[in-house]
């Protein structure tokens, strides 16, 4: 399903390639026609400004939304784990899902990144695809919503992605909502709540789970045969 493929490629880390992709992207999430019109229409003010707009500022706005507020991470794990070991196991039972459907992760993201997320849900059957986005229904709705209130270009793909998982609110996502919105633009207070939330399920050699440690060190190994980067042609 290429749609998937398609939104995953939309949340990446802006490059020349994805500007160099989005025509191709647009004709994708059109000629697949998963998405309501509503919802591709929705996307035209993103693919417009990823296409078009200056690099540099394209990867700040990025960086400023998705790596500096943790409420908005795209690591989902981390928004019901933190940083704690619990996000750990979460992690490792994902890389076996992963690997039980033929899927196995080459490069520098984390199992529960969205875009990889998405890139693994393309594999799969429309109605296993939409098991899989339904379990993390509340973080997407709670990221639809917080993007939405900051008026996000970004928003309409979480907000496709809640169509596609054809999931609403829920008081697991009103749970996220009520935590405070981090401020992007807030160093100091950034600082502080890294501190306080350091990051257990990749510790030094002799902590933590050995089986964990194991197959979370593979992330790092030679690419395997299929790779979860979006494909953008």
């Amino acid at each position: 399903m290429k749609t998937y493929r398609a939104l995953s490629a939309l949340l990446t880390y802006p490059t020349p390639e994805l500007q160099a992709a989005i025509p191709e992207i647009w004709q994708a999430l059109n000629r697949e026609a998963l998405l309501p019109p509503r919802n591709l229409r929705a996307l035209d003010p993103l693919l417009t400004e990823l296409e078009t707009g200056d690099i540099y500022d394209l990867q700040e706005r990025y960086v400023l939304q998705f790596d500096r507020a943790r409420t908005l991470s795209l690591n989902l794990f981390e928004h019901i784990h933190g940083e704690s070991r619990d996000r750990g196991g979460a992690m490792v039972d994902l890389l076996e899902t992963y690997r039980a459907g033929g899927f196995d992760l080459v490069g520098p993201e984390l199992p529960d990144h969205l875009p990889v997320l998405l890139e693994f849900v393309s594999t799969q059957t429309p109605d296993q695809a939409r098991a899989i986005l339904a379990d993390a229904g509340h973080i997407l709705v709670a990221l639809a919503e917080r993007l939405a209130r900051r008026e996000s270009v970004y928003a309409p793909v979480l907000a496709a992605l809640v169509t596609l998982a054809e999931v609403a609110a829920t008081p697991e996502a009103e749970a996220l909502l009520s935590e405070k919105d981090d401020n992007p633009e807030d160093l100091e207070a950034l600082d502080a709540v890294w501190e306080e939330a350091q990051v257990t399920f990749g510790p030094d050699p002799n902590a933590g789970c050995p089986i964990s440690r194991d197959i979370l060190a593979k992330m790092d190994m030679p690419a395997a045969p299929r790779q979860a980067a979006p494909d953008q042609n």
